[in-house]
């Protein structure tokens, strides 16, 4: 067997594992759900009526069978891209135009996100007007969502494109190390759109406003000052415009840190229940979490780009995933498809990671207020967001960031006795 037919290989048997993987926890997942769609856990029966619970778990259910009919969609879109030769034939047909290396790359990832984007589209109307239109959560028009997706894709080839021509040129001029040039590179980028989202990038698509006076900006004022954190403006965002889902978060970094709120956060919550959300979201900043994302981040990507480039000048590589081309601009498109089904068995690690770091934010909050009051707001948005409370344990801990809200509660119940 040649080495490239052994490629083919390895790439079908995780593929196959992968798939395999994937249905029996969602297929575990599915059955738990509906198991225990008819009773509310018995810690949530004063605050969440049956026919909330069973409006949750019906959400969860109709989200798996549209995640299942998904995958199996995507898995043929990644095999007709790889396999089935669809990124050889999109090579051969930039190569029509006799450009240059990186004028060729450029147009070749044009188009490729081009065809992606009209590929994810029925994806994307279905999930928005269909699923989530049938369970109330869906507040996108036509209009604005034809809007959104043009702006998308504006924004994606004003920023993107550049620096892929930039990427493009590093990998192919700056010799055997050029992985290092161009993780210094992805670095700078990275940080630099981090300081530019909160100011330029979001308002294109959402309205973001001070936070009015009253109880509210009160209380957070307040944390901000217990906490010893500077924030550079407190937003509400209008996220009702598209849907009902309620959220907090902060974005930028040094002294361009905003705090932004969901407008539908704030008309769900009461004040002292939004002042424990905030003192959550500020337990990741003052624990580190958000900067040791940033480092497990920019060392993942150095990892990768060394990896990558090895497997550029290993011809197999790209016969043994489809492509006779082996240009940079291939090596670069082909190792981001593939990349994801030979580290997906890594996902528990990360989740594990994350919902450690929900636990410590958790932790900080009850100590800067009231953990009580913590645990009325997640019911209340487990209840607004229609999020299963009888996740299959095997499932959550596979795949979810946030521990489950059995889990969460208690958790914050031991903390809140310690505190009194």
């Amino acid at each position: 067997m040649g080495n490239a037919a052994l490629v083919t290989k390895i790439f079908l048997v995780t593929l196959m594992l992968k798939s395999l993987v994937e249905a029996w926890l969602e297929s575990k997942n599915k059955n738990h759900i509906y198991m225990n769609r008819d009773e509310v856990p018995e810690k949530f029966k004063e605050k969440i009526t049956l026919e909330e619970h069973q409006k949750a778990a019906d959400y969860s259910l109709a989200k798996i069978r549209l995640g299942r009919a998904l995958r199996l969609l995507n898995l043929f879109i990644l095999l007709g891209w790889t396999l089935g030769g669809g990124l050889e034939w999109l090579d051969n047909k930039v190569s029509q135009y006799a450009l240059d290396q990186i004028a060729h790359g450029v147009t070749f990832f044009a188009a490729f996100g081009l065809i992606s984007t009209l590929l994810d589209l029925p994806q994307s109307i279905y999930s928005t007007f269909v699923l989530e239109e049938k369970f109330g959560f869906n507040k996108t028009t036509p209009k604005l969502f034809i809007i959104d997706t043009i702006k998308g894709l504006v924004l994606g080839a004003l920023i993107a494109l550049p620096l892929l021509a930039a990427m493009l040129w590093i990998m192919g001029k700056m010799g055997a190390n050029w992985w290092i040039y161009a993780w210094l590179f992805f670095t700078a980028v990275q940080f630099t759109l981090l300081w530019a989202y909160p100011r330029f990038i979001a308002p294109l698509f959402n309205k973001f406003s001070p936070l009015e006076e009253g109880e509210v900006k009160n209380k957070v004022l307040g944390l901000l000052e217990r906490t010893g954190f500077k924030s550079n403006g407190l937003f509400v965002m209008n996220a009702s415009i598209r849907s009902s889902h309620g959220n907090a978060y902060f974005t930028g970094f040094g002294k361009n840190k905003r705090i932004v709120f969901f407008d539908t956060l704030i008309n769900s919550l009461n004040p002292e229940e939004v002042e424990a959300v905030l003192a959550h979201e500020l337990g990741h900043f003052k624990k580190k979490h958000i900067t040791k994302q940033l480092i497990r981040s920019t060392v993942t990507t150095l990892v990768g780009l060394f990896i990558l480039s090895r497997l550029m000048i290993w011809p197999d590589f790209f016969l043994g995933h489809g492509s006779a081309s082996a240009g940079t601009h291939m090596a670069l498109v082909l190792f981001s498809m593939v990349a994801g089904i030979y580290t997906f068995f890594l996902t528990p690690l990360f989740s594990w990671i994350s919902r450690k770091y929900e636990f410590e934010a958790d932790e900080f909050a009850s100590q800067h207020a009231n953990p009580n009051d913590l645990i009325s707001a997640l019911v209340k948005l487990y209840k607004d967001n229609a999020s299963t409370l009888t996740p299959d344990p095997t499932y959550s801990a596979y795949y979810h960031s946030h521990p489950p809200a059995l889990i969460r509660v208690n958790h914050l119940e031991q903390l809140s006795a310690a505190k009194n």
